[in-house]
Formats: structure tokens, sequence, C-alpha cells
């Protein structure tokens, strides 16, 4: 077991989630065959809405056919499915089916036993919560909006993904939600699982902890040189003090 840590003078808290709230395998398990499932009736039938049609075309530029019809786009998305790319135009269809699917009812989101009452626990001493996932923002508010617990909406300032921040082994994406949500950079944690995150939200002067919780595909490579917890019980954080 990892020994306690101990954080003070925050403001803000910025959470992964996939490894560090929640467990990847449900997203794979669940959420991947529930999107795959569906991105040809989107793709066929909705492919004129703004959001969709934008996402088409950015998946046509990135696999370089500019002339791929919906049924073509679909199989990229599902080979991009296997590979587990984290592309945004895949990111931003899945999210407009998991957003409608949480919204139904079809899907209630997961997270670890530790996560929600460490989130209430920060929230109500004052830090400042937020999410950066390499999902889209529509899929990461369905997400906290639609958990076990209920809607957790409340507890969490911002969203952010690769699309309104940027990539998340950038240190310019920490820069840019720096400036975002007006926190200094020495007085923002950063909560992951992977590595490469970690080490790009350091080079921007962010703090970090890496979550290391055993079954997740990161485990075994470890978190680097950072700080690391088994959960977030183990993590006490305090606001700074005027």
């Amino acid at each position: 077991m990892t020994a306690a840590l101990t954080f003070d003078g925050l403001d803000s808290v910025v959470l992964d989630i996939e490894g560090t709230t929640s467990a990847t395998g449900f997203v794979v398990d669940v959420l991947y065959p529930y999107s795959r499932e569906r991105f040809g009736a989107l793709l066929a039938e909705r492919g004129a809405e703004p959001a969709v049609r934008r996402a088409a075309d950015q998946v046509r530029e990135a696999a370089g056919e500019p002339a791929a019809d919906a049924a073509r786009i679909e199989r990229i998305l599902g080979g991009w499915l296997d590979e587990d790319r984290k592309a945004t135009p895949l990111k931003t269809l899945q999210g407009i089916i998991w957003s409608e699917g949480f919204a139904r009812g079809d899907l209630v989101s997961h997270f670890y036993p530790d996560t929600i009452p460490a989130l209430r626990r920060w929230h109500a001493a004052g830090l400042r919560l937020h999410v950066y996932s390499s999902g889209s923002v529509a899929a990461q508010r369905a997400w906290f909006g639609h958990t076990p617990e209920g809607d957790l909406l409340p507890l969490v300032e911002g969203f952010y993904d690769t699309e309104n921040a940027g990539p998340k082994q950038s240190p310019e994406s920490y820069a840019a939600i720096t400036a975002a949500i007006g926190a200094e950079p020495a007085r923002t944690l950063f909560l992951s699982d992977r590595p490469g995150e970690l080490d790009a939200a350091r080079a921007a002067g962010w703090r970090t902890v890496g979550v290391r919780r055993p079954g997740e595909p990161y485990f075994e490579q470890g978190v680097g040189d950072h700080p690391e917890a088994a959960c977030l019980d183990e993590l006490t954080l305090t606001r700074r003090t005027p």
C-alpha cells in the first residue's frame, strides 16, 4: 500500500477519468460496443446535423479519404475503436451517442468506490474541480450527470477535452487549461494514471499524482517519478488560505 499524500495550498484539482476515477474496462466493454452499434445510424440518418457533419469531415481528412461515404466512415471509426485511438472526431461522435444513451437511461456511468466521496469532500473544502479527458466534453458531462449516485455535475466547474484544450501529452494543453480556469499552475493538482500526461502537466507547472489502480492498463508501467496513490482516499488536499 502506498503512503498517504498531503497537498496544501491548492485552488484546483483536475481529474482524468479512465483509470483514475473510473474503470477503463467499463468504457471498453460497455461504452465502446454501445457506440459501435450506433455509428451507422447516426451517420446515415443525421449526417446533416452540424456536429455530425463536422466530425465526418474530420474523419475523411484524418483518413485521407475525402470521398468516403457514411458506410466507409463507419468502418474507419470501427478500426479506430479497435486501436483505441484517441481521435477527436471519434470522441465527438461517441459523445453524441453516449449522451443520448445516458439521457434515455440505457447507460449509467461507473466510478470507483473511493471516487465520489473524495469529490464531495474536496468540493466541500472549497477546491475547484475540473475534468480533462480524451472523451468529448459532451461525453464527460453525460458521465458525471448520470452516475449511480445521481447528478454530480454541480461538483465540477469545468470540462476539457482534446478539442478545447489539446492533446493530453502536450504541456501546451495544460497551459491552456490554466488560462481557462484562472488558477496558478503551482496551485493546480492533476490526477491521472498515464505517465505521459503527468509529465506534460508537470512541465506546465502543475503538481501531479499518479493514480495506480490494479487491473488498469497502465498499472504495470507505473507513474514514473510522480507521487503515487492507489486510490483517492490516500490524498489529503487543502485549499489555500487567502
